[in-house]
């Protein structure tokens, strides 16, 4: 068995005494693992560094086998990232996500998703959101994705502003009042054609508050597992770099 294909890098495991385990999200074979031998050589280090986009070749006798990778750079991106902290929770947290998909399983709008957000996580004016957007994208993929085009009571797309927690349905501003203690707030840059500015400090807050509660709810908790605490920090760090009076 033998294929190639380009991807992603999001984690690396040693394995041996020179070989490491790597793990990369592909764009025609989902998150795949595969052995690279001498991979914790000084001339493998650098390439094999998460964020970086490389190609590869992957072999094995049989398809269910781990099999080995040969690696090439694409774009090395691991020193811009490792500079910025938003970017190293960010893609701590998007890493962690993407480790709940089932291995081999191809995901091209995830693959797309990670490789425009890896070309913005250093930039704290828009990492933080392209995070919940890549968050609420995981949602939708795995089946658990938000219904955010129409108010749940009216079916009006006009003035969204809560989400319901159990259904996962937008409702409208005026027909949230009686249950604001029970809905969860949605911020306007998650609403097509509310979103003209960018978000301040307080929506990212609540978009991640959104997004976490389904998160929990459909992949971490069945799971067993909790939050990414890279995630809690991400969310910290939006919190207070975000400039007020950014635009987009």
């Amino acid at each position: 068995m033998e294929w190639a294909d380009e991807g992603t890098i999001i984690g690396l495991k040693a394995h041996g005494e020179s070989a490491v385990i790597l793990e990369v999200m592909t764009r025609e074979h989902g998150r795949h693992l595969g052995l690279v031998r001498g991979g914790r050589s000084q001339k493998a280090q650098p390439v094999l560094q998460p964020g970086n986009s490389v190609a590869l070749s992957w072999r094995a006798r049989l398809d269910e086998h781990l099999g080995e990778y040969k690696v090439e750079l694409l774009t090395s991106h691991a020193a811009r990232l490792i500079a910025a902290p938003v970017a190293l929770y960010g893609l701590a947290t998007v890493s962690g996500l993407l480790r709940l998909l089932p291995e081999r399983d191809p995901h091209p709008g995830l693959y797309e998703g990670l490789s425009v957000l890896i070309a913005h996580l250093d930039e704290p004016s828009l990492a933080p959101a392209l995070v919940i957007r890549f968050e609420l994208a995981m949602l939708s993929e795995l089946g658990f994705g938000l219904d955010l085009a129409r108010c749940a009571v009216t079916g009006s797309p006009d003035d969204l502003s809560h989400v319901s927690p159990k259904s996962g349905k937008a409702v409208s501003r005026r027909a949230a009042q009686p249950y604001l203690d029970r809905l969860l707030s949605l911020p306007a840059f998650l609403v097509e054609g509310q979103g003209a500015r960018a978000p301040s400090p307080a929506d990212l807050v609540a978009g991640f508050a959104l997004t976490a509660h389904f998160l929990r709810r459909h992949l971490f908790e069945p799971r067993g597992l909790p939050e990414p605490p890279e995630r809690a920090r991400l969310v910290e760090f939006a919190a207070r770099a975000m400039p007020e009076s950014s635009t987009v």
